[in-house]
């Protein structure tokens, strides 16, 4: 069985991601900008990434796929950090979006390691009860 705490820990990430990844499908213009040309079309990586938020989002809700999705989620948030700093290096503070202004952009910078740390706490306390 699950400790509460994992409970709750998946439950805020899981809350996290989906909204996140809703955000990437219903406004994709936000995040295209993040995109580099090299990497080919940026709707494509911006709708790809929001499917692959709520595909963890959803697999930390579960109990069964817990383990998988805390997995995944930490490696979906040490992939996307890169283009969190572009779009930091990018806000100035007369942006109209929330997401471009500088206090949102940086802010968000330091919240990816203990997001982070949660995923792997989830998956390390979730594969000791499971094997356990």
């Amino acid at each position: 069985m699950t400790s509460r705490r994992t409970t709750v820990l998946a439950g805020a990430l899981a809350a996290l991601l989906a909204t996140s990844g809703t955000i990437h499908l219903v406004r994709p213009r936000v995040y295209e900008p993040l995109i580099p040309r090299r990497l080919g079309s940026p709707r494509a990586w911006v709708v790809g990434s929001g499917v692959a938020e709520l595909g963890c989002a959803a697999a930390l809700a579960l109990p069964r796929t817990r383990r998988a999705g805390a997995v995944a989620t930490a490696a979906l948030l040490v992939g996307v950090f890169p283009g969190n700093v572009q779009m930091a290096l990018d806000a100035h503070p007369g942006a109209r979006s929330w997401a471009r202004k500088p206090a949102v952009a940086w802010g968000r910078l330091p919240l990816q390691v203990p997001l982070v740390a949660a995923a792997c706490a989830v998956a390390r306390d979730t594969s000791a009860r499971v094997s356990g």
